[in-house]
């Protein structure tokens, strides 16, 4: 290591996407020989690099604008907290990576009182599809925003928000990786993923339509294999339910099952989100099925967005289709799914358009390097030598 001072970072993170994300950035200072001070909030990850945790991180990991009303109170308390703790210990940098209700209650208090320390947003809000207004409002408590989708420094300044630089997905690494021509036939044993969600409530909402598609495609389409990959806090309930189902699934859990389930799979029936992109990553066609948060739901004219599915936004075409709410119809579901695990138009249309998503996701240098170095720059890290 260099004779540089540790760079002093304060964490705000609480789901476990961005304890990985600042879990990476960390790594990535080590191997620019700088060494970090860790602060504030995390999960395991942050932890094992050192970071003591004000509090179990866990209590402001909150889903949906119902899940945020319903803990209103205690996250305004706890934000607070946090505020005050960032206050007395001066980091050279807040980093905002998840949580951001949460996260804006204790920039907007610490910008009050420290105005001249460097906000950074790790992951840019989704002002491009939900409340538009957002954007130039972070202006007043952000002063840099690092997007991992590449469209997102374009909408930020046509919005009017922070300086926004594309630093790169974690999927990125995946970008010209897989060879999609092979993706172009199925097996002759179709293997279909089934992805209900990694939280609680979407995946409640969503399990009795895949169920009812998986039957479906078996009664119609014959032979063919269905994998469940299961994040590790859901699966007793998710065992539980499927246990009732007429065909069952293949549960798996962990990466490793994981990728092999991904690896061999011809297609997919998935919950909105992150997953899609990681299965166009993979060469998977997919169709995109979601059921909205209640509260979100009676607001839903206010969505702005023409797609949720990150693959069509990074292509800027349809390339996945998409069923919401009362149009998630099993019957539909069934019937294109089986036109995407079969060698069809549907299929080689679907492929084709992963190769516009894989070369504008591609980047040179690695996520954690880019962010690293534009924090450094912020936290005037270049005059100490960097």
């Amino acid at each position: 290591m260099s004779g540089n001072p540790a760079l002093k970072l304060y964490f705000v993170v609480g789901e476990t996407s961005g304890d990985t994300l600042g879990a990476d950035l960390i790594d990535s200072f080590g191997q620019m020989g700088r060494t970090v001070e860790a602060m504030g909030l995390g999960g395991p990850k942050l932890q094992a690099r050192g970071l003591s945790p004000l509090f179990d991180s866990s209590e402001i990991a909150v889903m949906g604008l119902s899940g945020v009303v319903a803990k209103l109170p205690s996250l305004l308390a706890k934000a607070r907290q946090v505020a005050r703790d960032v206050i007395e210990r001066r980091p050279d940098v807040l980093l905002l990576i998840d949580s951001p209700e949460f996260a804006k209650q204790v920039a907007k208090r610490v910008k009050a009182r420290l105005p001249d320390l460097p906000v950074v947003k790790y992951v840019c809000p989704t002002v491009w599809s939900w409340r538009p207004g957002r954007a130039p409002a972070m202006r007043a408590y952000v002063d840099h925003v690092l997007a991992i989708l590449p469209f997102e420094p374009d909408v930020m300044r046509e919005l009017g928000g922070p300086a926004t630089t594309y630093v790169g997905h974690p999927l990125s690494r995946l970008a010209g990786k897989t060879d999609l021509a092979k993706k172009l036939r199925p097996a002759s044993e179709p293997s279909v993923l089934l992805l209900p969600g990694s939280r609680r409530s979407e995946a409640s909402r969503l399990l009795p339509v895949l169920r009812e598609t998986a039957e479906l495609m078996a009664a119609r389409g014959g032979v063919m294999r269905f994998v469940l990959p299961a994040v590790p806090h859901l699966e007793t309930e998710i065992r539980r339910s499927v246990a009732a189902w007429q065909v069952k699934p293949e549960i798996v859990t962990g990466e490793a099952e994981k990728f092999t389930a991904m690896e061999g799979a011809d297609a997919a029936i998935a919950a909105s989100g992150t997953a899609l992109l990681e299965l166009a990553m993979y060469g998977i066609p997919m169709v995109s099925v979601y059921k909205l948060d209640p509260a979100i739901n009676a607001l839903r004219f206010m969505i702005k967005g023409w797609t949720a599915a990150l693959p069509n936004l990074i292509a800027d075409k349809v390339v996945v289709p998409e069923r919401f709410n009362e149009y998630a119809n099993p019957q539909y579901l069934a019937r294109l799914a089986l036109e995407l695990a079969a060698d069809s138009p549907e299929r080689r249309a679907q492929i084709e358009g992963f190769k516009r998503v894989h070369a504008r996701m591609q980047q040179d240098e690695p996520p954690g390097m880019l962010c690293a170095r534009i924090i450094l720059q912020l936290a005037g890290g270049n005059k100490k030598g960097a």
